[in-house]
């Protein structure tokens, strides 16, 4: 029997990509519900939430999730770190895939940029350069603060290293300094390259996406993970391998 799915926040764009990307992998939408409807209903016909919902229905989320047993993939963000702390608690009572980003290239190019990260000593310089379309309101991406996070971490520094762009007479680069570049414009729907410069040489890893769709293949592919994995606190790395 093909797995059977309840996608949360069904009327959004996510939820539009989750049911076409259901129907193309042969899983089944036993319920799809957003804001106003009752979740709870559509759960006994369901073996696994996918909620791409907003970030203030997550506790309630995780709550009926706890309440009757079922595996849970998190596509939201936008929780204060107190708020979230609190939430990983919740959700580690059940099996629970919870990711900023379920693009399966992107994930590896977490894997990749924190193998680069500790090979390459500080002689390498790092820089990450990230765009998207015009109308994105946040920078940098998600996606590329994760990229900056795993810098940071491989390379033992601290968020004062960062560098958000450059502007006028800043002086030479310093070795343990990280920079950022944030660029929009048009329709791009999402690139990142993370660049390891050295005197002679340069190493880039790059990932572009040119179709949404990927998130939404990604989080089907932890849905169908989750469901023969004990409870606790998955993400991304974990489905597809990679810790």
């Amino acid at each position: 029997m093909p797995l059977s799915i309840l996608i949360n926040g069904s009327k959004g764009r996510m939820g539009h990509a989750l049911a076409d990307a259901a129907k193309k992998l042969g899983l089944t939408v036993g319920a799809a519900v957003d804001a106003g409807d009752d979740l709870a209903a559509g759960l006994p016909r369901c073996e696994v939430i996918v909620d791409f919902s907003s970030h203030q229905a997550t506790r309630a989320v995780l709550e009926l999730a706890v309440a009757r047993n079922k595996p849970v993939v998190l596509g939201t963000t936008g929780h204060s770190a107190e708020e979230k702390k609190h939430l990983l608690a919740l959700a580690a009572s059940v099996p629970c895939v919870w990711a900023g980003n379920f693009s399966v290239g992107v994930n590896l190019l977490f894997a990749l940029t924190r193998r680069a990260a500790g090979v390459l000593g500080s002689d390498y310089d790092a820089e990450v350069i990230e765009m998207h379309h015009r109308f994105k309101k946040d920078a940098p991406s998600g996606t590329a603060a994760r990229l900056l996070e795993i810098i940071l971490e491989e390379r033992q520094l601290t968020a004062a290293a960062l560098r958000h762009g450059r502007e006028g007479i800043v002086g030479e680069r310093t070795s343990t300094e990280v920079g950022i570049h944030a660029l929009r414009g048009g329709d791009v729907v999402g690139d990142h390259t993370v660049m390891f410069a050295a005197l002679g040489e340069r190493i880039e890893l790059t990932h572009k996406a040119s179709d949404r769709g990927i998130f939404a293949r990604g989080a089907l592919r932890a849905a169908q993970w989750v469901v023969a994995q004990k409870p606790g606190v998955y993400d991304m790395q974990d489905v597809l391998g990679l810790k």
